[in-house]
């Protein structure tokens, strides 16, 4: 339902797309620009005799690990092709990730190059971390990065008047879906839902009717994660009350729907649901994946995903093989298991079309030569070459191609890749995986039938108006703050009140001294000027 992924999707977009901070210093190097140069006016790269240590922090999930030097047949690549040693150190971009970020710029040891999310790296521009990117970043330095992202994206991406990041390539499609378990369904007599109503049906004859068939009361219908201070947009009362996206345009009002005046109404739906008690109690408290593990686990029948392969047969963090080996002892079952992809609001909008997302920064602290040396392997890296290696492996081992396609073998791909803490997904962290941009076609032997009728609904669904632009608040307002805040007031709200009668005046205490309004009246301000066309806040 909403955009984007990591855990709780709606609210992940947002804190990616948006931006907020406090106070500004101006002592960087290079010269501020407002947008992007095409020109490329930088200097040559320098010749390569010199050796260079880089040190890059990037977004990557913490499951993931680099394997010992011997088997990191990518990092040997880059490091012979580039006259590099270059030190790779991944995190899940998130409040850990942040604070360790924060640790090495506050002991002076910012990385030469760093990825971090939408709000820091507001700050972070207003306080001097980065350098200016106007001559870095260019058509001419890199050529094949600009195949994966325009250049008035590019130039609508920056904020603060100046340029200091750049969008990291971003997927254009997106995936996001709920998933029941149709053995379930098939148990009971039901259809895949297609309605609000249908799902709740459904969730009420998985918690009251015994679904797997085990003689106990111990399922229930819905699943998703809070992680103690949210509640996300998992929930499809937001849906059922219009607010299909995280940001809405609609009639020329720009509407905010995590603080929308009808949140209240959302919330009245929820607890009217969790009333059923069809809802695994456990969900405000677990985080992300427990929820999925939980669904995998057999403890609940509809779970939300939000990457392709959520429910693959062969995926590695697929929850329909996770069901799938967990029940394995009892063929019978496993082989009946059957996590398909629904969604309610298929037809009215499940978010909103994808924008840039994490963007990536250079130190302000690094040397011009180090830049361009990371700018050379980063486009490398946009480029088929370097996508393939660190998407697919090496040519003949991991995969074969032939014209315009490359076929992956499974076999050597999970022994030497996956097996070794799929350490390539690391270095995958520069593109997407689309090689349809690249002109190439992926054809995976893991991929089953099943997979791609998955891939064929999933993508069938409507996406709502994009904002056109990312938006960022006025200086001195901090959005993250407002968000925090706004999460304890609904959580408060839905856990503690007996209604939400509170919410106007919870919501107008909200725009005012946390300053939502001043917020939100800018990004209608900022998204007007892009569009062309009058949006209010209201």
């Amino acid at each position: 339902m909403r955009a984007w992924k990591t855990g709780i999707t709606g609210t992940l977009l947002i804190s990616l797309a948006v931006t907020g901070c406090s106070s500004t210093k101006n002592d960087d190097k290079g010269a501020a620009s407002s947008s992007p140069s095409a020109s490329g006016s930088a200097s040559p790269a320098p010749a390569k005799s010199e050796k260079l240590t880089l040190s890059w922090f990037v977004n990557a999930p913490n499951n993931y690990a680099l394997p010992p030097k011997e088997k990191d047949f990518i990092k040997k690549a880059i490091d012979e092709k580039f006259n590099v040693d270059l030190q790779m150190t991944h995190m899940q971009i998130g409040d850990e990730y942040t604070n360790k970020m924060n640790l090495l710029v506050a002991g002076g040891n910012t990385p030469d190059m760093f990825m971090i999310d939408g709000v820091a790296s507001n700050k972070y521009i207003l306080d001097g971390v980065p350098m200016d990117m106007t001559n870095y970043v260019t058509p001419k330095m890199m050529p094949n990065y600009f195949k994966w992202v325009k250049e008035d994206e590019l130039k609508r991406y920056q904020i603060q008047d100046v340029f200091k990041r750049a969008p990291i390539p971003f997927p254009k499609q997106q995936y996001v879906s709920y998933y029941v378990r149709k053995d379930w369904l098939d148990k009971l007599g039901l259809k895949v839902p297609e309605t609000y109503d249908d799902m709740i049906n459904v969730m009420k004859a998985f918690t009251e009717k015994d679904p797997d068939g085990n003689g106990k009361n111990d399922t229930f219908g819905f699943t998703t994660a809070g992680g103690g201070t949210t509640v996300s947009m998992e929930w499809p009362e937001y849906g059922k009350n219009g607010l299909v996206a995280g940001f809405i345009l609609d009639n020329g009002k720009f509407i905010d729907s995590q603080s929308d005046i009808r949140v209240g109404k959302v919330m009245d739906d929820i607890r009217n649901v969790l009333s059923m008690k069809i809802v695994d109690p456990d969900w405000f408290l677990q985080k992300a994946p427990e929820n999925v593990n939980k669904a995998a686990a057999g403890k609940a029948g509809i779970v939300y995903g939000a990457t392709k392969d959520f429910a693959f047969d062969n995926g590695a963090n697929s929850v329909q093989k996770k069901t799938k080996d967990i029940l394995k002892d009892d063929k019978a079952k496993a082989d009946k298991v059957d996590w398909q992809p629904f969604h309610p609001f298929a037809s009215a909008g499940v978010g909103y079309e994808a924008l840039p997302g994490n963007p990536f920064l250079f130190s302000a602290k690094t040397t011009d030569a180090k830049i361009k040396r990371s700018i050379e392997i980063l486009d490398w890296l946009a480029s088929e070459e370097g996508f393939l290696l660190t998407h697919y492996g090496q040519s003949g081992v991991h995969y074969t191609k032939e014209g315009n396609k490359v076929k992956i073998n499974a076999e050597t791909y999970k022994k030497d890749i996956l097996d070794q803490g799929n350490f390539a997904a690391i270095y995958a962290f520069f593109t997407p995986d689309e090689p349809k941009v690249l002109g190439l076609e992926k054809i995976d032997p893991n991929e089953t039938d099943r997979d791609r009728e998955v891939v064929k609904k999933i993508t069938s669904y409507k996406y709502v108006q994009s904002l056109g632009t990312n938006v960022s608040p006025p200086t001195g307002l901090d959005l993250g703050a407002f968000r925090t805040q706004m999460r304890k007031v609904v959580s408060k709200m839905l856990l503690e009140d007996k209604d939400s009668s509170g919410w106007p005046a919870y919501r107008q205490e909200l725009m005012g001294k946390y300053k939502g309004k001043d917020i939100f009246d800018s990004y209608a301000q900022q998204i007007s000027k892009v569009q062309g066309k009058s949006y209010v806040f209201e």
